[in-house]
């Protein structure tokens, strides 16, 4: 009998992915991917719960694989918001196109609507955990309950737009996939655009000058 291999995270991931591939489907149980794979069913289970849980966790990876990559780059560690999110999506769908293949796989499966799928829940919170680490500056409200409404609607805006770019690439044919790089430039920096907040902030102080100033006289 042949000796039962190691296996980890990494590797049940890779043969899971090369077997939906080959099948166009997912392994029928964890006994028989387990047993195709040479590894005992009980290993498994040190890793995933479930196929599920591993076409979660290849999301979570693509993210997480992304991050590191960027974080090796003295560059992108002195670039600003807006460089370091164009960066970051640059990357994120350089490594989906090397897995295009398995991400048209799963996503076809869903048409249009990505916005509750579990299989990308975990990809939404390490997504939208990384966006509240950028420092993107929002109006100073100085009031808690509307500064956690503002960092709730920028997460949520900013998972909008991933799946917008995501739905675009999907459907792109055009040559190394250059329109996505156009579309996230473009989406990327009108977003930046919008969010900046000098002048809503000087119209705010010159709304509050004038205020102090009509309250003072009428006194």
């Amino acid at each position: 009998m042949a000796k039962k291999k190691a296996i980890s995270q990494e590797s049940i991931i890779s043969s899971y992915m090369e077997y939906v591939l080959e099948h166009n489907q997912h392994p029928n149980s964890i006994y028989t991917f387990s047993k195709a794979n040479n590894f005992e069913e009980v290993d498994f289970y040190q890793y995933f719960a479930s196929f599920e849980a591993i076409e979660k966790g290849i999301f979570e990876a693509f993210l997480t694989n992304s991050l590191k990559a960027l974080n090796k780059s003295e560059d992108y560690n002195i670039f600003d918001a807006r460089n370091k999110l164009l960066s970051f999506y640059y990357t994120f769908f350089e490594n989906l196109t090397a897995n295009r293949s398995y991400v048209k796989y799963v996503l076809d499966k869903y048409k249009n609507d990505f916005s509750g799928l579990k299989v990308l829940s975990g990809l939404k919170h390490h997504f939208t955990n990384y966006v509240s680490t950028l420092g993107i500056q929002m109006l100073n409200i100085k009031q808690e309950q509307f500064e956690k409404i503002q960092e709730s609607a920028l997460k949520e805006s900013a998972w909008f737009q991933l799946l917008l770019t995501t739905k675009f690439w999907l459907e792109d044919t055009s040559a190394s996939f250059e329109k996505t790089d156009i579309f996230i430039e473009k989406s990327v920096n009108t977003t930046f655009d919008v969010l900046n907040i000098a002048p809503l902030k000087s119209v705010l102080d010159l709304g509050k000058f004038l205020f102090k100033e009509k309250f003072q006289m009428n006194l």
